[in-house]
């Protein structure tokens, strides 16, 4: 039987998902070290859709600061040259991308150091759409943790927790950085307060779907430096949340690796 009868056989009998579990078992016997929770999420049910939830990164992506943070320059043509090719200049923090422990440490983590085993983890979703829609820069609260686990269980140690606030639905121009009459941001975070709590809870990583894992009139960043100080990762600017439930989701993030990056732009799915 040639090598890929034998793959696909296997791979109909184990699913996408054991497949990956298989490969994370393997990791492990073979001293790679794959995490209980990277190996207990991909042993869950099997997986029935992989949601992209990563923006298409264009130049007029909106950006913290405002101005254009991503061009893109043709430098080969096939008609000229016989193949196409594409000159990217971009600054790290720009569409969906990862914050590093090292954006807001003095000595933490580069990007490229973030443990690969904690980028494929159990993803949980905290809805707070309706106190956005009412409250621009809403900061999620420990009672807003209290009232997702009470409703569907504590979150896992080595998991992300990924704030849905509905934001993602006005990246398409200036609403996602929404400024008051003062010129200051209003869009939703977490507040301070979450980050020890999480911390506690050994999460692996959070997310937000908009441009800052604080609140966009935030001037100290303190989740920023706390979470981040922890040496953790964050994803700002992920998109699809809402295609997603509250927990069971797989979460496959990839981090670029780029060596002494502060983070950067990467493609992040999850398992369903």
């Amino acid at each position: 039987m040639c090598d890929a009868c034998v793959m696909g056989t296997v791979a109909d009998r184990l699913g996408r998902r054991g497949m990956l579990a298989a490969a994370a078992a393997a990791a492990g016997m073979l001293g790679l070290g794959a995490p209980p929770a990277a190996a207990q999420a991909l042993r869950s049910a099997p997986v029935a859709r992989v949601v992209d939830l990563t923006h298409t990164l264009r130049a007029d992506f909106p950006t913290f600061g405002g101005t254009p943070a991503f061009e893109m320059e043709r430098v080969l043509t096939f008609a000229r040259d016989g193949y196409n090719v594409n000159r990217f200049t971009y600054f790290e923090h720009v569409g969906t991308h990862f914050d590093a422990p090292i954006h807001f440490s003095a000595e933490g983590a580069t990007v490229d150091r973030i443990p690969v085993e904690s980028l494929v983890c159990p993803l949980v979703v905290l809805d707070v759409r309706q106190k956005a829609a009412a409250q621009p820069d809403y900061q999620a609260t420990p009672d807003d943790l209290a009232a997702h686990e009470a409703a569907h269980g504590r979150i896992p140690a080595g998991a992300c927790l990924a704030l849905n606030s509905g934001w993602e639905t006005r990246a398409g121009g200036a609403a996602f950085r929404n400024l008051d009459a003062g010129n200051v941001m209003r869009f939703p975070g977490f507040r301070p307060d979450v980050a020890p709590l999480l911390i506690e809870r050994n999460l692996a990583g959070v997310a937000v779907d908009t441009l800052s894992l604080d609140h966009g009139s935030s001037t100290s960043f303190a989740f920023h430096t706390q979470w981040l100080g922890s040496g953790r990762w964050g994803i700002e600017c992920i998109a699809g949340l809402s295609a997603l439930p509250p927990t069971g989701a797989t979460l496959v993030a990839g981090a670029p690796k780029v060596a002494g990056g502060t983070g950067g732009h990467g493609r992040v799915l999850a398992l369903v």
